[in-house]
């Protein structure tokens, strides 16, 4: 480096995960220098002698990594559903208990009784967790509401969080996550009074970053989700869709040929959805959590996902019936020892292509100049440990937009 220069922050004396290109492209004894709450400047700390910086933190070893992405998460709500656990544990299937009045319909009763601030109280504590690992960035979605009122308070109840808190959340409009009970008979009518009425009004007042759908034989058809897609594409909103959870219904496929940026679950994905995804660029986000949960037996198609080029994200899907998970870290274990993934492949799911399958790739997911300062300081040898390690809270240091959180 031939000419001095002057930033706000230089963080050294680490190991720096860069994960450009998902791979892990270590840089040893690296530095990274932070100005205006974005990464500046990136190299090895002998390169960064001549760096002036307004402060200095000598890290001390161990590893940086980009700050974790929680790209699909349910996290507002109000309820439990520990006792549907229990009946899962003695042989009910999630269907029966769907048929009963309980799944998603269970919580969305408790959901439509909270007020604005209880729901955001909850998810607050629920969130905890998740930062104190090292999330930075995390999706949100509605869908327990499921009614025009709501649905609206669900959204600005994920606005309200995401001021309060030193996170980045992107909220997503799930209003097509099941048949309301008053529609059971008419699904139709509910998924046009969501494109006609419900997301013009979530347009005007800028509450979703993307609209969401779940296509299965116990909540929305393929045709209706094309028409749910048209609406939020007419409105400028991105799509993404949770499919072939339970069964093949070529969900992923539509979503893909929609430019979803995500298809989620994927138990069921066929090589056909498989290739479409990638043809349009579309992320598979593997749930590893409700497949633990629900104890399922059929992996989603990893073998085909590398086979086409096709990146895959992990989430949490902390949601209070299939995935009531706190732990992203954790979701890196499972990823790996249920679903196959390399530790390499789990910890670009939840940097580089989570923030992808968010459409937030140019800005975050990855250690390079031009990018937001969002990383987090582990006490590892390498980061293969963040997957191997089981439970427990591994000690972190998390910075955010440049800041010590």
């Amino acid at each position: 480096m031939q000419q001095q220069l002057y930033y706000d922050h230089l963080w050294y004396g680490a190991d720096l995960v860069t994960m450009q290109n998902g791979r892990y492209n270590l840089i040893k004894q690296g530095a990274i220098a932070v100005s205006n709450r974005r990464i500046a400047w990136i190299g090895s700390r002998r390169e960064a002698s001549a760096i002036q910086a307004g402060q200095r933190t000598d890290l001390g070893g161990g590893i940086v990594t980009p700050g974790l992405v929680d790209c699909h998460t349910h996290l507002m709500f109000a309820g439990d559903r520990s006792d549907e656990y229990e009946q899962r544990l003695v042989g009910a299937s999630y269907q029966q208990i769907a048929a009963q009045g309980g799944g998603i319909l269970s919580t969305v009763r408790a959901t439509r009784q909270a007020s604005q601030d209880e729901l955001v109280s909850s998810a607050r504590q629920r969130l905890q967790p998740l930062l104190a690992e090292g999330v930075t960035t995390l999706e949100i979605k509605s869908g327990y509401g499921l009614d025009l009122d709501s649905e609206i308070r669900l959204l600005q109840a994920i606005r309200q969080l995401g001021g309060e808190v030193p996170a980045q959340i992107e909220a997503t409009c799930l209003a097509a996550h099941a048949v309301p009970p008053e529609f059971s008979k008419c699904a139709d009518d509910w998924i046009d009074i969501v494109c006609h009425r419900l997301l013009p009004r979530v347009v005007d007042r800028q509450l979703a970053d993307a609209v969401d759908a779940f296509c299965e034989h116990l909540a929305f058809t393929p045709m209706q989700v094309a028409q749910l897609f048209r609406s939020a594409q007419r409105l400028g909103l991105p799509v993404k869709i949770h499919a072939e959870q339970l069964s093949s219904l070529g969900g992923s496929a539509l979503a893909a040929q929609f430019k979803a940026l995500s298809a989620d679950h994927l138990e069921y994905a066929t090589e056909s959805d498989v290739a479409e995804m990638a043809r349009h660029g579309t992320v598979a986000v593997l749930l590893p959590g409700a497949f633990y949960l629900l104890n399922e037996k059929q992996r989603p198609p990893v073998d085909l996902f590398r086979r086409y080029g096709v990146p895959m994200a992990v989430a949490s899907d902390a949601n209070p019936g299939t995935s009531p998970v706190l732990s992203l870290r954790l979701m890196l274990n499972m990823a790996c020892t249920l679903l196959r993934l390399t530790p390499e492949e789990a910890l670009a799911g939840v940097t580089l292509h989570a923030a992808c399958a968010l459409g937030l790739a140019d800005s975050l997911g990855s250690l390079e100049a031009g990018k937001l300062a969002d990383f987090v300081h582990w006490p590892l040898a390498r980061p293969a440990e963040l997957a191997y390690w089981l439970g427990g809270q591994l000690p972190c240091r998390v910075i955010f937009r440049g800041t010590e959180r």
